[in-house]
């Protein structure tokens, strides 16, 4: 049976759908983002086709518009995607004219897990490793590996490894769908695979996406080339997308290792990107203060790469 399990964390809360002690569906929500699905009042700030209200001090496109209503006027919106991180306009979260009074939105459900416990149940299941991929971009797969490359466009996943052509597709768009999922991958998406010949083969590749992925989604055949296009909902932010904010990324992963060291104060020793990440988040630290029992420091380290901070207890 499927486990899900929600670790409310520092600065973000993790999601997670388990099985056969594998992470299938991964999920991270940053805290001050609000959730796709919310339902809540704003203020029409432009009138037109994408339209743009104002909740609470965040902005969002109205794609549609929001005909009947004038500029200032209060109307009621519904989150359709969230804030996706990048500087590019067109990442602007996005809503829609809804009805009713306001509501949250309805978030994975799972089993809460504590933090800090002396069993680190995301850890057992390859929390780390999930990271990882998203960090590096490359995942590896029986006969070879995908690397996975985040644009304004579309997020592109090339396909390679040693095994034959015809074999190496099939296996690369499998590999393709459980990295989709894993990561929660929305929007364009981009397979790149190896060239193969016949049709037989090209619907093994329609087939093996078909079967795993689960709908709404659209895709094209597999072209002459090798490529075939992805369109599925993009509600919220990829693993991927959020690890491009490289310094925010790692701070908060350490933080999250440090909830597991032994209590007690600690020093959080970082690349000076990460540090300063962190020294201007003063209240992730006295987050990390309360969960450790004992004061907590920081030391810049300019020979760490991003992803080597660390925790030493005092």
């Amino acid at each position: 049976m499927p486990d899900s399990l929600v670790e409310r964390g520092i600065g973000e809360t993790r999601y997670a759908r388990v099985e056969n002690g594998e992470i299938v569906e991964a999920r991270v929500l940053l805290d001050g983002i609000i959730p796709a699905g919310t339902v809540l009042r704003a203020a029409l700030k432009r009138v037109g086709r994408p339209a743009v209200a104002d909740a609470g001090g965040t902005e969002f496109l109205l794609p549609n518009g929001a005909a009947d209503f004038t500029e200032g006027q209060a109307l009621i919106i519904e989150v359709t995607r969230e804030a996706i991180p990048g500087a590019e306009p067109w990442k602007r979260p996005l809503a829609k004219v809804a009805e009713g009074d306001g509501r949250p939105a309805e978030l994975p459900r799972g089993e809460a897990l504590p933090i800090p416990s002396p069993d680190d149940r995301l850890e057992g299941v390859g929390w780390s490793d999930l990271l990882d991929e998203a960090r590096s971009g490359v995942v590896g797969f029986a006969g070879g590996e995908l690397r996975v490359s985040v644009t304004p466009a579309m997020t592109l996943i090339d396909v390679d490894g040693a095994s034959p052509p015809p074999e190496l597709a099939v296996a690369g768009a499998r590999a393709a769908v459980r990295t989709i999922l894993r990561h929660g991958i929305g929007g364009s998406i981009g397979i790149d695979l190896p060239t193969v010949d016949g049709k037989s083969i090209r619907k093994a590749v329609g087939d093996a996406i078909d079967t795993a992925l689960p709908k709404p989604f659209e895709r094209t055949a597999m072209n002459g080339f090798g490529f075939v296009q992805i369109i599925r909902p993009r509600l919220h932010a990829s693993l991927f997308e959020l690890a491009q904010d490289r310094a925010g990324f790692e701070a908060r992963a350490v933080l999250r290792r440090a909830a597991f060291e032994p209590a007690g104060a600690k020093t959080l020793v970082a690349h000076p990107a990460v540090a300063a990440v962190l020294q201007s988040r003063r209240d992730w630290l006295e987050g990390l203060a309360r969960q450790a029992g004992g004061a907590i420091e920081l030391q810049a380290d300019p020979k760490l790469p991003m992803s080597g901070a660390y925790a030493t207890t005092r």
